[in-house]
């Protein structure tokens, strides 16, 4: 129900009104000066505004500017008598939707409050869309170019609606959470619980607490009912991540679970009835382990509705591009940053690189990049060790950055930044110990000194970067 305030200080004007409105369908309040609505809309929302343009205290035609302070996306629907056309037409400059000439028909005062209430319905669904695709699960892979991604999106967008079981396979960090994430946001089920549970980081004697819950006294430390999993996915989805990785027991009572969707807590003597949509995901081969008896033939075929296979990211290698543009994006917002692009040799290692990480390897990859490039674009020895060719090093990096297209320095600026450079990577390889550096060089101490200097070179966050752990 849409909610419309009138302000009109004329009492047979605000009856009319009323009585008109609320037999559209809609919430109507009523006030006399434009100080009053504006509290109104202080403390409470409208949808739409019809103001009189003649007010005792604030007129019509300041208040419409006051209450777009309040709330830019209302229409406001000018009221006036016949002579002050003029005014309405300046209150429509000063962002009023339309506006009416008293007296006036009912038949066009209803067209133009649709027309209104439309517009303001429009305002909200961008809102929503906007942030709907902000916040969209594998939104990275909105515009993905691999024909194996978009069988992985079709396969989503069908099995999205559905109540069917999904079991999402693919090798570690190629995104099978996101898939999940994505398949709850695209069903029925998108405004109850999506719940996690990573199957491998839990050990064996908790799983099972994890799952069902618990009653007070169950076990030692037991002070209060806990609700499991199940229980609070009710009514959504629940994600069982890695489930090849769970026993045989384990497993048991999960098939029991999915066949009467009823749980029993540890400790407990009654059923509780859940309705949970089941998704699982696993790195292993699960019709292998089923082979060799690590896992339950019955299980794997009640989780084995639909299959979603996501590919490696090898098998995907002209997403690359893409997803570096993406990560890249994410870790200037984070890191303060303004890195535009990689450069083309940094890109061709990108791309050749096996990825054994996947995904998650390529983000941790372009964050690491992020971090230790001086400039605004990464080069080759920004990456880590294995993804550069062994032997490149700061210096080639950079030196084949600056000749990464045709560019407008001077002989004596390449030089300048060749130079820079080759003491950065001597102060990388030495951990920021500037004797050490100067002897690697060939220079002496003072010169080392004079050469940080005026290069700028910060040596402190050098030796920090070789301190880190993993450096």
């Amino acid at each position: 129900m849409f909610h419309v305030l009138v302000i009109d200080d004329d009492e047979q004007m605000q009856f009319f009104l009323n009585e008109a409105l609320r037999r559209q369908g809609y919430a109507v309040t009523l006030r006399r000066t434009a100080e009053e609505g504006l509290q109104v809309l202080k403390s409470d929302a409208a949808d739409l505004v019809l103001l009189d343009i003649r007010l005792p205290g604030m007129s019509g035609l300041d208040a419409v500017e006051e209450i777009l302070k309040i709330d830019p996306r209302v229409p406001i629907i000018m009221m006036t008598a016949h002579g002050t056309r003029d005014n309405a037409i300046d209150a429509i400059r000063r962002g009023a939707y339309d506006y009416f000439t008293k007296p006036f028909r009912l038949e066009e005062m209803e067209i133009v409050i649709r027309r209104a209430l439309d517009k303001r319905k429009l305002y909200f669904e961008i809102e929503r869309l906007r942030e709907e695709l902000a916040s969209a699960p594998g939104h990275e892979w909105a515009n993905a170019a691999s024909r194996a991604m978009g069988e992985v999106t079709h396969l989503i967008e069908r099995a999205a609606p559905t109540d069917s079981t999904v079991l999402i396979l693919g090798e570690s960090g190629v995104g099978k959470e996101l898939v999940a994430e994505w398949l709850h946001e695209r069903s029925a089920r998108k405004h109850r619980p999506f719940v996690r549970l990573n199957c491998a980081a839990i050990p064996e004697t908790l799983l099972e607490s994890e799952l069902f819950g618990y009653e007070r006294g169950a076990f030692t430390g037991a002070q209060q009912r806990k609700p499991g999993k199940f229980e609070l996915a009710d009514g959504g989805t629940l994600l069982l991540d890695e489930i090849g990785d769970m026993t045989l027991a384990t497993q048991a009572k999960i098939l029991r679970v999915l066949q009467s969707r009823e749980v029993e807590r540890v400790g407990g003597t009654t059923t509780v009835r859940v309705d949970v949509r089941i998704i699982a995901s696993t790195n292993k081969d699960l019709l292998r382990s089923v082979r060799e008896g690590s896992f339950r033939d019955d299980l794997y075929f009640r989780l084995n509705v639909i299959t979603i296979h996501v590919p490696s990211l090898r098998e995907r290698r002209e997403e690359i591009h893409g997803l570096v543009d993406h990560f890249l994006a994410e870790s200037n917002k984070r890191l303060g940053r303004t890195i535009k692009r990689a450069s083309s040799d940094a890109m061709a290692a990108l791309m050749s690189y096996d990825w054994p990480g996947n995904i998650r390897e390529l983000k941790n990859a372009i964050e690491r990049a992020a971090v230790v490039t001086d400039g605004d674009v990464v080069t080759l020895a920004s990456l880590p060790p294995p993804i550069r060719p062994a032997g490149v090093g700061l210096v080639a990096g950079v030196a084949s950055a600056q000749w990464d297209g045709p560019g407008t320095l001077s002989l004596d600026e390449k030089m300048a930044q060749l130079e820079r450079a080759f003491v950065i990577e001597a102060l990388s390889r030495t951990g920021g110990i500037q004797a050490q550096g100067a002897r690697m060089l060939g220079i002496t101490e003072r010169s080392m000194w004079h050469l940080v200097k005026k290069h700028r070179i910060e040596v402190d966050k050098i030796k920090e970067r070789a301190q880190a752990p993993g450096a």
